[in-house]
């Protein structure tokens, strides 16, 4: 015969009692979904909002890698907080603050930020060097600055920029409108790890671009910049195109 298990009465009542601990048809406690503004998980705020530009766990994509420890080690922790509230105008870098029209509260900004500083930055990974200033603090001199990228980048992006076997077209008019020059001035000097691409330090062995080197480069790449970029003709050859259409359309109608 088949034994039917049995049950004390004390454990008979702790069952009934569970059952009668929550009220038919409401949630137990904790199962309530995270409302969006309550969010404060690192990780998920990362993954949600800066991953598809800046890489898995920070390195790097479409943008710049965060996980660089250079790069956090020449940016202001501020400054950072202001371009994550902010974005970058001009460029693919929304503001994500609510008070800049995003949908993060303060607090969800302040974790991405002090997040992104605290595991992948690197306490003393500049030491006894003598780092390029974040922002420029004179002004660039075209002729200059393309010398110093004869120097320094043309062995690797070409001599006008245009890519070579290393490393991609840099003066693309497409690249140069989606970047800021503070862009092209972070990409030169912490480099693109994600991409293999040096530091200012290590273009060329034993000479670290100087401060002022960097901002002739970002000075001669801005002068690059067209007005109407990614264009497939030259106004000139736009403007054949459109009298040769103009002209096929006179013949159609006669």
């Amino acid at each position: 015969m088949n034994r039917i298990p049995y049950l004390s009465a004390s454990a008979i009542l702790l069952v009934l009692l569970s059952a009668c601990s929550t009220p038919s048809g409401q949630p137990q406690k904790g199962s309530e979904p995270v409302a969006p503004n309550e969010v404060v998980d690192f990780g998920t705020l990362y993954a949600q909002n800066c991953a598809a530009c800046h890489g898995a766990e920070g390195r790097g994509g479409a943008s710049i890698a965060l996980a660089n420890p250079v790069y956090l080690a020449i940016v202001d922790q501020n400054a950072a907080h202001n371009v994550v509230a902010n974005g970058v105008r001009g460029t693919s870098m929304p503001p994500f603050a609510q008070s800049a029209g995003g949908l993060l509260t303060d607090e969800q900004i302040n974790v991405i930020t002090s997040g992104v500083f605290s595991r992948w930055g690197r306490k003393g990974i500049l030491d006894r060097t003598n780092p390029p200033s974040y922002a420029a603090k004179t002004a660039g001199d075209v002729a200059r600055g393309e010398i110093a990228f004869g120097t320094y980048c043309a062995s690797c992006h070409g001599s006008e920029g245009r890519g070579g076997s290393k490393a991609s077209a840099i003066s693309n008019d497409s690249f140069l409108a989606l970047v800021s020059d503070q862009g092209l001035r972070t990409i030169v000097i912490t480099g693109r790890p994600d991409l293999r691409a040096p530091d200012w330090r290590g273009n060329v062995p034993g000479k670290p671009m100087s401060d002022q080197e960097i901002t002739d480069v970002v000075a001669w790449l801005s002068s690059r910049r067209v007005p109407s970029p990614g264009q497939p003709y030259s106004a000139s050859n736009d403007a054949q195109l459109h009298d040769a259409e103009h002209h096929h359309s006179e013949q159609m109608e006669k």
